[in-house]
């Protein structure tokens, strides 16, 4: 009651009233006056004035309540002014208007009371209306601060089921993360399990075996042990930072390495910035695995992949993979394999960063292809 509120045009009257608190206050203050003037004609005037009830007594109800009505309003500005005071400071100030607004009260319906009835001289019991008029004032008071304090309640209410949607959004959003997070890694673990890679893989062991060399067979079988297991247990859900993500790649090039030799070369290029820097785990294989097979595998020489990390614009840090190989027409992205490791790629990124990422591809038959992540370099932006 003690700010206004804005008014929704497409409410009713009676829902105005409750989202207008100058109009709740006036109505409020108005019915409660006339009120205790029906109260005050049928309880005291019409029981003690049988016998001579004349206009005089049938208005003062009324008069005093009018009164009422103008003497009460500023206990509004003074129970709004002492609202954020200590409780017992606000207390007296309350009190203290209290009696002073009831003592003026009183003068006033006591001198209209002999004004316009034959009654006079009553100021010997100016006690006894002033007791009255106290009570009133108490109750104007405590029904005041009440609605107040039902109106911060339902301030509070509303703050909480703010905040309680707000954390049942976030958690829709960490589901929809994981739920993609999870996907993402099936989706890994059948590019590495896809019979293509396996067979590629075990006949570069066995192209070992036959050439008896047992050493470099039982490393390379070691190595693809190794990265399974680093496929089947890392979390898909939580960031890893950048220099895990890049040990973890590395499990997976040196199994490349041994199947193509020389035709594949590598090359990092991370600064320290960025090598703490917290990323979705497994995010940079899929990109790898892309330039590998669109543009290394299908070139008799080979050719180079380059990875590099750094410092951006804007307090980003900017991750690319590039290579030299054929590149690809950007059109054919959505339509092919390629594709789907890429939309699947962009979509965890921007989940994993809340929007806050970008993604580019730059692909032409003169420079290869480049496929890069902007992210932020902080990690509170990060989900």
């Amino acid at each position: 009651m003690d700010k206004t509120a804005n008014m929704s045009p497409n409410l009713g009257s009676s829902e105005r009233v409750y989202e207008d608190n100058d109009v709740s206050f006036w109505f409020l203050q108005l019915s409660g006056w006339f009120a205790l003037a029906l109260i005050s004609f049928f309880s005291l005037t019409v029981w003690y004035n049988r016998d001579e009830l004349t206009l005089g007594y049938i208005f003062h109800p009324l008069v005093q309540s009018a009164i009422g009505v103008v003497v009460s309003y500023p206990m509004r500005p003074l129970s709004n002014s002492a609202w954020r005071l200590p409780f017992w400071t606000r207390l007296t100030r309350i009190s203290l208007g209290i009696v002073v607004f009831a003592t003026i009260w009183t003068s006033l319906r006591l001198w209209t009371f002999m004004l316009i009835t034959p009654e006079q001289n009553l100021w010997s019991d100016f006690g006894g209306w002033l007791f009255t008029s106290i009570l009133i004032f108490i109750a104007w008071a405590a029904i005041y601060h009440g609605i107040n304090y039902y109106q911060l309640l339902e301030s509070e209410r509303s703050n909480l089921l703010s905040i309680l949607a707000a954390n049942k959004e976030e958690q829709l959003k960490r589901a929809k993360a994981e739920s993609m997070a999870h996907e993402a890694q099936l989706k890994m673990l059948r590019y590495q399990l896809n019979p293509h890679f396996l067979f590629n893989t075990l006949n570069s062991i066995s192209s070992l075996v036959n050439k008896r060399d047992d050493s470099r067979a039982n490393e390379m079988i070691l190595q693809l042990s190794d990265f399974l297991r680093h496929s089947l247990y890392i979390d898909p859900v939580e960031g890893i930072t950048l220099k895990e993500e890049l040990d973890a790649l590395h499990l997976y090039l040196r199994i490349e390495q041994a199947r193509f030799g020389d035709r594949l070369s590598i090359h990092l290029d991370v600064s320290s910035d960025a090598e703490q820097l917290h990323v979705p785990s497994m995010i940079l294989q899929p990109l790898v695995e892309n330039a590998i097979k669109y543009a290394i595998a299908p070139c008799e020489e080979g050719g180079e992949i380059k990875i590099s990390a750094g410092l951006h614009k804007d307090e980003m840090i900017a991750i690319s993979v590039a290579d030299n190989g054929p590149g690809f027409d950007e059109n054919l992205i959505d339509e092919s394999s390629v594709g789907v490791g890429l939309r699947n790629t962009r979509e965890r990124l921007n989940t994993f960063y809340r929007g806050n990422s970008r993604f580019l591809i730059d692909s032409n038959g003169k420079n290869g292809t480049k496929i890069s992540i902007i992210v932020p370099r902080t990690n509170h932006e990060v989900s």
